[in-house]
């Protein structure tokens, strides 16, 4: 027989499946892991500290950076903290918008991590299924911002603007024919609202093809039951959040403990799992696809029925409209003041948390009364679960490592801030 000897493996820093730039540092008799190191800060940006050196609306931006596939709830959490210490009201109609972007952030957070993470056990066909309804968002991004990613939509205050009355098109090009362009520019004869309610008609049918590939697959329940298996007690201790703690049964979730914005007006459930493995933590994000639906469903319903304002008409911290600095002195002294010196948030401190796709992601903010932050600390929720990497994959596969980094749903951006 050959002697089984404990040897050390290198797992990154460029795994495809490692999710971002993580180096793990496995030990290993045989196959068997005995422990997991997880390195980080090889993607290391320094958000923190480059916002204490831009002004308050410069350093929005930075926060579709950090976790680069939930854009605009990064920047949800940093408008908060910054209105909280402002005392700022947002418009009612701004508030409704943030809670569907939210909501469409979440659909686009777990549409990516179910196809990276079924790709990452072996399945191609959910990947390709997924990205095609990911496509379909992304161009409500960039109808609304302008850019598909990084939106920068949120403001201290509200949001940048109102819904645009025209979805765009799809134009004709020599390599599609004029049936199919037809076809692709079905739901965007109307307004971006029109759009955003048929995709929230068909999207249930989506995820139940999802389900049809994935739930009751032979392969896939090898892979993922029983596998990383955290209890309540522990998931609580380690600083678990989001789908990564209801999974293993704790009801935990900001939009109902903590309401803010008019998340107390919206009818919704909050999936839980029983067994706190990898197989209840999909089954969680799955059904979380559902609700974010519903939730998206309702705002687009109010948004409908009720115009008003999109953005605070306090000048000191929202521009002033084109129109108004275009005819008025006042006005242009404002809009010159904001985009030169930037506001000036009073002195404090203040903590603003939204139920981030991954989990609670909080901005911590200390004002000194200055036109920058003077300090800014991030409570990223991939951070505490990649901490529980080591405590979930020992005894398991090397193998099942891949399936414990998927069920854990981490992007680096955010780790390694």
């Amino acid at each position: 027989m050959a002697a089984i000897r404990n040897y050390t493996m290198n797992f990154g820093p460029q795994h495809p499946a490692a999710h971002g730039v993580l180096r793990l540092v496995l030990e290993l008799d045989g196959e068997i892991i005995e422990r997991a190191d997880p390195h980080i800060g090889l993607l290391h940006r320094a958000t923190e500290k480059l916002a204490e050196h831009k002004t308050y609306l410069q350093a929005l931006p930075y926060m579709d950076r950090l976790d680069y596939v939930s854009m605009m709830c990064n920047e949800h959490a940093y408008c908060m903290a910054i209105e909280r210490l402002l005392g700022l009201e947002v418009p009612i109609r701004a508030q409704y918008i943030r809670v569907m972007f939210d909501e469409i952030t979440r659909v686009l957070n777990h549409l990516l991590w179910l196809g990276t993470h079924s790709l990452d056990v072996g399945g191609m066909t959910t990947f390709l299924y997924c990205f095609r309804e990911r496509e379909d968002l992304m161009d409500v991004y960039e109808a609304v911002s302008g850019a598909r990613m990084h939106a920068a939509y949120y403001r201290p205050g509200g949001v940048y603007r109102d819904l645009p009355d025209r979805m765009p098109r799809y134009e004709a090009q020599h390599t599609r024919n004029a049936k199919a362009m037809t076809a692709m520019n079905e739901h965007r004869q109307g307004s971006l609202l029109d759009f955003i309610d048929a995709f929230t008609q068909r999207f249930p049918g989506c995820v139940d093809d999802y389900e049809t590939l994935l739930t009751e697959n032979r392969i896939w329940k090898q892979r993922t039951v029983g596998i990383g298996v955290v209890t309540p007690e522990r998931a609580a201790a380690l600083g678990f959040t989001g789908p990564m703690l209801r999974g293993s049964g704790v009801p935990w979730d900001l939009r109902r403990k903590q309401p803010y914005e008019v998340y107390d007006r919206m009818e919704f459930d909050i999936p839980l799992g029983t067994n706190g493995d990898c197989y209840d933590r999909y089954l969680v994000r799955v059904e979380e696809m559902r609700q974010s639906n519903r939730i998206i469903k309702q705002c687009v319903a109010w948004l409908r029925q009720n115009a008003g304002p999109v953005i605070t008409a306090n000048h000191k911290v929202a521009p002033p409209s084109r129109e108004e600095m275009k005819t008025n002195m006042e006005e242009l002294i404002h809009h010159f003041k904001l985009f030169t010196e930037g506001m000036h948030v009073p002195p404090g401190e203040a903590y603003a948390a939204v139920e981030h796709p991954k989990g609670e992601f909080g901005v911590y903010i200390v004002s000194d009364g200055a036109n920058k932050p003077y300090r800014l600390k991030l409570r990223a929720p991939g951070f505490a679960h990649l901490a529980a990497l080591d405590e979930m994959s020992r005894g398991h596969m090397i193998a099942d490592v891949v399936a414990i980094i998927g069920t854990q749903d981490i992007v680096f951006g955010e780790i390694d801030r």
